[in-house]
């Protein structure tokens, strides 16, 4: 983090907080623990007089998050969906889901950045691969997207074949089929967008492709969905024979990322003191993530490279959508990301979109400025300005020079990581975590709206990997008030290197009994 960030001072603060930079460090290194749990076993008891539900009754128990268990952890199954583009599978994969989380627009191909996706039926967990984004092309569509296809059917456990009764096979489809008969994988196939009895007679016509019993439906309205997941469930084992292990123990388990031809092979390459990935002048040449133990601060540690994002996915075609896809699966594996950044190039918007993704992901973050052995004066004012305006939203996430080329300052990486980790891993007892939220509210308490102050009754940290905050609360906070709690979170307990999300819960107080 730069100076001028430190110094920056949020307008909601500055206007309605009067700038909030009053240091509590003082008052509450004044509560001992014994008065710190004192205080918050009074401020829990008063939670008595409001209306919780089942769900908060949970959240307040007790969270044994000190020594979580790091052991290995069978995969859930893979359900890859498939079809040639606009047959409705995100909407398919939405309607599974329960939300609206996959893309859907008219338009084939539309972008679409996530693309797996927990779900569960009739209490069985599984993975959902929405495998679209495939491109019309006119010089043969037909083996493009059977090449698409293969490579995600290959990587799972089971296949949704969906079609659209409304228009029929089409040759796209059966170049498909002709893929999955080589494959010995389960296949349900859903005849979508079955909104009428007629359709749905039309839907017993795909008898004739050989891929099993046709299930009509209409992922748009939910109609026969359920019967379709049945089969499924039933087709499914009970952990993955394709997924990878989770493996939540042994050396921590580090992702690189960054955009094509960043550094990230020859990083690992160097960290692991042989060619142990091919590095080559054409961007994006790994596809595959690739996992190297590396003794790094005589500590092992498990590195995955992964490959280049390149594009916004509906842009990516064969091989460069689905290693994109294996970036993800990668980054899920993962506890801590090194996003390299190369600092002879400006920062783009593919740069912010992968830190994004990182975030979003709540794994650690560690950014690594690659190839500062060429970085003159010039260039280093302007990155400054750079990192101001575009990384202000992970000035939180410790900062690494390095060259992966020549393996210089690869050794700083260590502190780094373990910055990250142990900030990802923290856990704030709940004593603590209340003194402060007393402190800082009555130097700073919420603004009056509408006649009424909304007032923080009990906060509690309900897991970490990365630190969860609930605050129950008598009215909904500002935004910007929410933004105020985390920045001063992050300088008191020094979460640096992890996202922190920090959520409320209004309730409303019991009405007496007269």
């Amino acid at each position: 983090m730069t100076g001028s960030e430190e110094n920056k001072v949020d307008p909601y603060e500055q206007s309605v907080l009067g700038g909030g930079q009053d240091d509590i460090s003082e008052r509450l290194a004044a509560i001992d623990d014994d008065e710190a749990e004192r205080r918050a076993e009074a401020l829990r008891a008063g939670l008595s007089d409001y209306e919780l539900d089942e769900e908060d009754a949970a959240l307040l128990d007790e969270w044994g998050g000190f020594d979580e268990d790091r052991e290995t952890r069978l995969p859930d199954p893979v359900v890859a969906v498939v079809g040639r583009p606009n047959v409705g599978k995100s909407t398919l994969v939405n309607r599974v889901i329960g939300r609206r989380e996959a893309v859907v627009e008219d338009t084939p191909g539309v972008t679409r950045d996530r693309v797996s996706y927990k779900a569960e039926w009739s209490g069985k967990n599984f993975t959902l691969v929405d495998t679209g984004g495939w491109e019309h092309d006119a010089k043969g569509i037909h083996a493009r997207v059977a090449e698409q296809a293969e490579v995600a059917v290959l990587n799972a456990d089971a296949v949704l074949l969906v079609l659209d009764v409304t228009v029929g096979v089409t040759a796209t489809d059966e170049a498909v089929v002709s893929m999955l008969r080589r494959i010995k994988k389960p296949i349900i196939l859903v005849a979508n967008k079955a909104d009428s009895p007629q359709l749905q007679i039309e839907a017993s016509n795909l008898w004739a492709l050989g891929m099993g019993e046709p299930f009509p439906v209409s992922s748009l309205h939910g109609m026969g969905t359920g019967d379709a997941l049945d089969a499924l469930i039933k087709a499914l084992p009970e952990y993955s024979e394709v997924a990878e292990p989770e493996v939540e123990g042994g050396p921590r388990r580090v992702a690189l990322l960054g955009r094509p031809n960043v550094g990230k092979s020859s990083l690992l390459n160097k960290m692991a003191g042989s060619e142990r990935v091919v590095v080559d002048e054409m961007a994006g040449t790994t596809r595959d993530p690739v996992d190297e133990i590396v003794m790094l601060g005589e500590e092992p540690w498990r590195f995955i490279d992964t490959a280049g994002i390149r594009r916004r996915v509906h842009l990516q075609q064969g091989a460069d959508f689905y290693a994109s896809l294996r970036t993800q699966s990668a980054l899920e594996r993962a506890e801590v990301a090194v996003v390299l950044l190369a600092v002879d190039e400006m920062l783009s918007e593919q740069d912010v979109r992968i830190l994004q993704m990182t975030v979003d992901s709540g794994r650690a973050v560690v950014l690594a400025f690659n190839k500062w052995d060429l970085l003159d004066d010039e260039r280093r004012f302007y990155l400054e300005r750079e990192i101001e305006r575009d990384l202000a939203h992970v000035a939180w996430a410790p900062r690494v020079n390095i060259s992966a080329k020549t393996g210089w300052h690869k050794d700083k990486l260590v502190p780094a990581l373990h910055t990250a980790l142990d900030s990802w891993d923290k856990r704030i007892p709940t004593g603590r975590l209340n003194a402060f939220l007393g402190e800082l509210v009555a130097a700073h308490p919420h603004p009056v709206r509408g006649g009424k102050q909304p007032r923080i009754l009990f906060g509690t940290q309900v897991s970490s990997r990365p630190p969860k905050f609930v605050l129950f609360t008598t009215g909904f906070l500002d935004p910007g008030y929410r933004r105020f709690i985390q920045r001063r979170l992050r300088e008191t307990f020094g979460f640096e290197g992890t996202p922190i999300d920090v959520t409320m819960r209004v309730r409303e107080k019991r009405q007496r009994k007269k």
